[in-house]
C-alpha cells in the first residue's frame, strides 16, 4: 500500500517529537486540584424527547474559569441501578449531536453523557473570550499567556469534570464508565481517561491533539491543524521562538498525558490519515501502559472506519 507516514513496524516503536515541559506532572496536578475545588453547580433540565425507555436532560455545570458547560445526559427508565455509563466527545468545531443517536447506549442499559466542548458548536461557554462561537484557534488560545491560560487545559479539565459528575450520579456505577470519540473526540477521550483514571474503557478514534511538532515537520499544519501555521505566520514568522512554542504546546499534547491512563484502550486508526497523521496517534498509543489494542485500517484516512462503531459498542459492553 502507499505510505503517507512511517511503515507500521516503525509506528509501533515511535515515541513522538513534541517536547514535554519539565513540570508537566506538577502542572496537571495543580490543574486537577483547581478543578476539584470547584462547586460545579450541576443542573439537570428535562428534555422532552419522545423515547419510551429513556429520560433525557440538558446537563449544565460550572467548569474552571467560571464557564457554564453543557452536555446531553440520557439514562434508561428501566435498568438495574447502579449501571454503566459512557461519555461521548465530538470532533473539532462540532457539538454533542442529536439526542436520538445516543439511544443505542440507553437501550443497552447505560447512561450516556455527550459533552459540548466550550466555545465550539454547542451550548457550552468560552468565557475566556465571548459567549457563543469561538471556534478558530483553540489549540493556540492562551499560547502567549501563562500556561494555565491555555484553552485546551480548560477543555481537558471539563472532560474529567464531566466524568466525575456522571460517576457521582446515583444511578451510575462509578467503576463501570467508558469514554469514546473521534478526532478531537479521540484526543479528549485520551485526556479524560488520563485525568480521571477511574475510567475503565476508552476508545479514542484517530485522536487529534497529539505530537504537534510532528504535524509541523510533515507539512500537515493544515485543515484541523492550520492554526499552527497561522500562529507562526502572524506572531513568529522567523521561528525564533519555535522551541518555546512547541514546548508550551506540550502541556496540552495528549501523548504526554497517555501514561496516566489506567483504562483498557481500543484505538482505531487509519494509516492513510493526512488530517491527524498516524505517527502522531501512535506517539500517544505507544505511551499507554494499560491493556490496549489497535484496529488498523491500512487503506483508510480521517473518515468513517467500517465496523469501528460496532467494535466499540461491543468493547463497551464489557463494562
Amino acid at each position: 500500500m502507499p505510505l503517507i507516514d512511517m511503515p507500521l513496524a516503525q509506528l509501533l516503536e515511535y515515541q513522538g517529537r513534541n517536547p514535554c515541559p519539565p513540570d508537566m506532572e506538577a502542572y496537571w496536578d495543580r490543574a486537577l486540584a483547581e478543578m476539584q475545588a470547584l462547586d460545579p453547580q450541576v443542573e439537570l433540565v428535562p428534555h422532552p424527547l419522545q423515547a419510551s425507555f429513556a429520560e433525557c436532560f440538558h446537563l449544565y455545570f460550572t467548569g474552571v474559569g467560571g464557564a457554564r458547560v453543557h452536555a446531553k445526559y440520557l439514562r434508561p427508565k428501566r435498568a438495574p441501578e447502579p449501571h454503566p455509563a459512557v461519555l461521548l466527545f465530538h470532533g473539532y468545531s462540532g457539538n454533542s449531536g442529536d439526542w436520538m443517536d445516543k439511544l443505542s447506549w440507553v437501550g443497552q442499559g447505560y447512561s450516556v453523557a455527550a459533552l459540548d466542548v466550550r466555545g465550539q458548536g454547542g451550548l457550552s461557554e468560552d468565557v475566556g473570550g465571548v459567549k457563543g462561537n469561538t471556534l478558530h484557534g483553540h489549540i493556540i488560545r492562551g499560547l502567549d499567556d501563562a500556561p494555565e491560560k491555555l484553552l485546551l487545559r480548560q477543555i481537558y479539565l471539563g472532560c474529567a469534570q464531566l466524568a466525575r459528575i456522571v460517576m457521582a450520579m446515583p444511578e451510575v456505577d462509578a467503576d463501570r464508565v467508558g469514554a469514546t470519540g473521534g478526532s478531537q473526540g479521540g484526543g479528549l477521550t485520551l485526556a479524560c481517561a488520563a485525568l480521571e483514571p477511574r475510567i475503565q474503557r476508552a476508545a479514542p478514534v484517530f485522536p487529534f491533539l497529539c505530537d504537534y511538532l510532528r504535524v509541523w515537520e510533515m507539512d500537515l499544519a493544515a485543515a484541523a491543524y492550520e492554526e499552527l501555521r497561522t500562529y507562526f505566520r502572524l506572531f513568529d514568522p522567523l521561528h525564533e521562538r519555535e522551541t518555546e512554542v512547541f514546548t508550551r504546546l506540550g502541556y496540552v499534547d495528549c501523548q504526554h498525558l497517555a501514561h496516566r491512563i489506567r483504562a483498557e484502550v481500543l484505538m482505531p486508526v487509519g494509516l492513510m490519515d493526512t488530517i491527524c497523521p498516524p505517527s502522531t496517534q501512535f506517539a500517544a498509543y505507544n505511551k499507554i501502559r494499560s491493556e490496549k489494542r489497535l484496529l488498523v485500517y491500512p487503506d483508510y484516512g480521517h473518515e468513517g472506519l467500517p465496523g469501528a462503531n460496532d467494535r466499540i459498542f461491543d468493547f463497551m459492553a464489557g463494562l
